[in-house]
């Protein structure tokens, strides 16, 4: 049976959600921290969601936290020139399309650059509201960036839909007071309010009070 939610507006991640970056983005990283030892393991599991100083802080707490602004903005660079195997989500060209019309925005912890270069590559539109890297003061898990595409689409965050696929973008929709529909294998795991494969698994038409997603 399908489960029928009604929003005024969608907010969309990308990387994992719209886009899989997870061979870049695990190859990059795992190259910075190996001459830092740090355990793989525990480098992937911090690095998804999260803008990449505030992984870095993460992973090396006693460093000087301006030395992980520079080596974010060097990664950001490299990030951008390697989308070597960066794909659309199965689903994500078709909904993006289907939202066209109605009220949605990206919401990503990836600054403009890495964002266009990465949407371009999977051959995917990027909405016209986007709030990126540079948008915020705080990244996920933190709410800042869903509670501020809400106000500029002027809806209440209780009305809003939000896609993720990490635990720290799970963590910060619930913290914006808004549902989460997880995308892939780990979100349910994460917390969210439903979870899905991918976007083939999800459709969305307008209704007399904004958007209804049909979760199939």
């Amino acid at each position: 049976m399908p489960t029928i939610l009604h929003a005024r507006a969608v907010l969309l991640d990308m990387d994992g959600t719209l886009v899989d970056s997870t061979a870049v983005v695990e190859r990059l990283w795992l190259e910075w921290a190996e001459p830092h030892g740090i355990d793989p393991d525990v480098v992937l599991q911090t690095v998804h969601g999260r803008q990449g100083h505030q992984s870095m802080a993460l992973l090396l707490p006693e460093r000087d936290h301006a030395i992980n602004l520079v080596e974010n903005q060097e990664m950001l660079a490299r990030e951008s020139g390697d989308v070597d195997g960066v794909v659309e989500i199965a689903g994500a060209a078709a909904f993006l399309a289907a939202l066209r019309e109605l009220p949605h925005a990206i919401v990503t912890s990836a600054n403009v650059p890495l964002m266009t270069a990465r949407m371009q590559a999977a051959g995917l539109t990027v909405p016209a509201l986007a709030i990126t890297a540079e948008s915020v003061t705080d990244s996920k898990p933190h709410p800042e960036g869903f509670l501020a595409a809400a106000a500029q689409l002027g809806v209440d965050p209780a009305d809003c839909v939000v896609f993720e696929d990490s635990e720290a973008g799970v963590q910060a929709g619930l913290a914006a007071g808004m549902r989460v529909i997880g995308v892939g294998a780990h979100a349910a795991a994460f917390g969210a309010t439903h979870a899905v494969d991918d976007l083939t698994r999800v459709s969305v038409t307008a209704d007399a009070d904004g958007l209804r997603l049909t979760i199939g």
